[in-house]
Order: structure tokens, then sequence, then C-alpha cells
């Protein structure tokens, strides 16, 4: 994003988001530690200079563990080095991000089996016992 003054000089905006995200990713931990309860960062909402989007990637840094989901487009989970907190992007068909996350959870919700999944998994299974 590029802003003009007024002799007409081009620069670039610089909104100086990774401290407070961090700040913020911090806060969401202890609240995560003190009361269980989750937080979802909205990084697609906030307006990033260039170099912040990957600044803040880097400093989380990548963890352990991932998952990549494919569905209308692709989903890619990833714990940051810092356990609990989770950095997802999510694409469309044509590859194009429609929305990145940072998660602080114990489990990214997207990767919990919904009740409905785990009936009809059940079914499948007791369907193949009920054949061998």
């Amino acid at each position: 994003m590029t802003a003009s003054t007024e002799a007409g000089v081009q620069f670039e905006a610089i909104h100086g988001n990774v401290r407070p995200i961090l700040n913020e990713v911090m806060h969401a931990i202890d609240k995560l530690l003190d009361d269980d309860i989750p937080t979802t960062i909205d990084l697609s909402s906030l307006p990033f200079g260039p170099g912040e989007l990957d600044k803040l990637e880097a400093t989380l840094g990548t963890g352990e563990l991932s998952a990549q989901l494919d569905a209308l487009g692709s989903s890619r989970i990833r714990e940051t080095t810092y356990p609990g907190v989770w950095w997802i992007e999510h694409r469309n068909v044509n590859d194009e991000v429609v929305g990145r996350y940072l998660e602080v959870t114990r489990l990214p919700e997207i990767l919990s089996s919904q009740d409905a999944d785990i009936m009809a998994g059940r079914a499948r299974l007791e369907e193949q016992f009920e054949q061998d």
C-alpha cells in the first residue's frame, strides 16, 4: 500500500502491527491457560505494511505439527514454535488466500471432528465389522 505526500512523493505505508499482534497473542495465551478460552485473530482484516506479515510469520516460526485440508480449496494449519499458537490459512480453488488467522487454542476448531461425522463413521465401521 502506498500513500502520497503533497509534493507527489510516494512512500510505503507502515502500520506497525507486528508488535501489537504479538502482545495480543501473549494475552490470548494467558486467557487460554487461566480460563481455557481460545482466541482467534483475523489477520486478513488487519492492515499490514510491506514485509510485516512475513515478519510476523517468521517471528512466530514453524512448530512440529501441521495439517492440510482439501475441500473447496485448501486449508493449511500449522502450529508455530509457540505451543498453542496456530497459523491457519485458507485458499480458494484458484489458490488465492481467502482467510488468514492466528488461533490460540489447544486444538484448532477446524481439526475437531463434528458429532454428525463421528456418528456416520461409527455406522460405517459397524457395517464393515458386520460384513467381515
